[in-house]
This record gives C-alpha cells, structure tokens and sequence, in this order.
C-alpha cells in the first residue's frame, strides 16, 4: 500500500549565485510569507559585498529564502532558525537537494534561542535576516535580545522587513539605517551595527 504524502504548494526561487534560477518548494504554513523575487533582489544588490565568506543568521527563517540566496551567493555559514517544524524540515530538504554545506537548522523559537546561545556558539554573525511574522510584537521584541545576545559582530548589516514603518525608537541606538525601500505593503531596511556609545574608550 502506497502511502501519499501532502507536496508542499508553495515555491520560491534562488536568483542568483551558484544555484541561480533553481526552483525550491516549502509547504503552505499560516503566516508562512517568504520573501518576494523583488525584495530579495533589491536586498542583495544593497549586501553584495559584504555576503561572499560572511557568516548570516536567518532568523525566523520560515522558508529560509533570504539564508538559502546568501549561502548560493557564497556566505560562509547560515543558521536558520525557526519555531515550525514542517518549515525546518522543509529547508533541510532544500538545502540537501541542492548540496549545500556550511549551514545548520534548527527548530527552536527564535527568542528562546537567541536567549541561550550568546557567544557560547563561537559564532558571531554579519548579517542578520529579520523578518518575523507580520501579524504579531516579535519585531519589537527581539530587537533588543539580538543586541544584548552578542551575536552579532560589531558592524554587522541587519535586514528587516515588516508590514509597516520602523520608527527608530523600536531600535538599539548602535543600529543605524543605511537603506530603506517599500515594496507594495511592504517596508523593508538595512541597518548596521556601529559601537555603543561609550565603548572603545
């Protein structure tokens, strides 16, 4: 008896790199959004000299679209991170039909992680993925966690993407905004970590 198994409905695209055009499918989770072909675009062309040999953290990950475009582009080493279970299965799939290596997946929420990991990881990541769910507070919840976490090197770029505008008041006072862009309802950012006030003394 042949068992069938539900095929995801969903597919994104890697736009360019070593995988450029290959067609990936994730499954049709509630608040799954990946990232548009036009976002993504306009995101990397801001990040194309600081993706090659950088370690990225895709946070939140969902479909992983935005880890799985850097780590085509030659990042040295994505962590995806993401509480769903089907959406972390899903991009270990991916990334194992496409071959890759120098990743890890890990099915966890995104705040309780980024709470134990610190700097125990030996990691420290320049370039985060922030794209939380749309319809929730977790935008203004982990910013600040990300910061106190030390996971981030201390110029790291930070891409975020929400349904409405980021006031600046949400953010650590070391991020400062490089980039903004709108896209149909969607706003998106690139920020940088630059020192604390205070530090480096």
């Amino acid at each position: 008896m042949t068992t069938l198994k539900t095929r995801p409905s969903n597919s994104l695209r890697v736009i360019a790199g070593k995988w450029r055009s290959r067609k990936l499918e994730f499954p049709d989770i509630e608040g799954l959004r990946p990232t548009s072909d036009r976002v993504r675009e306009t995101l990397f062309n801001w990040l194309q000299d600081c993706i090659p040999y950088a370690n990225c953290l895709d946070l939140f990950a969902g479909s992983g679209a935005c880890g799985i475009e850097a780590l085509s582009r030659g990042a040295r080493f994505v962590s995806f991170v993401d509480i769903s279970a089907s959406a972390t299965t899903a991009i270990k799939r991916n990334l194992g039909l496409l071959g890759a290596s120098d990743y890890e997946v890990v099915c966890k929420d995104s705040l309780t992680w980024l709470s134990s990991v610190k700097k125990a990881s030996g990691t420290q990541y320049d370039v985060l993925f922030l794209d939380p769910p749309f319809a929730s507070d977790l935008l203004a919840r982990v910013v600040n966690l990300v910061e106190a976490s030390e996971t981030l090197a201390k110029d790291a770029h930070i891409y975020i993407e929400s349904a409405q505008e980021v006031s600046s008041n949400l953010l650590p006072q070391n991020w400062q905004m490089r980039k903004s862009k709108k896209a149909g309802k969607v706003y998106f950012y690139l920020y940088q970590r630059v020192e604390p006030l205070g530090e480096g003394k």
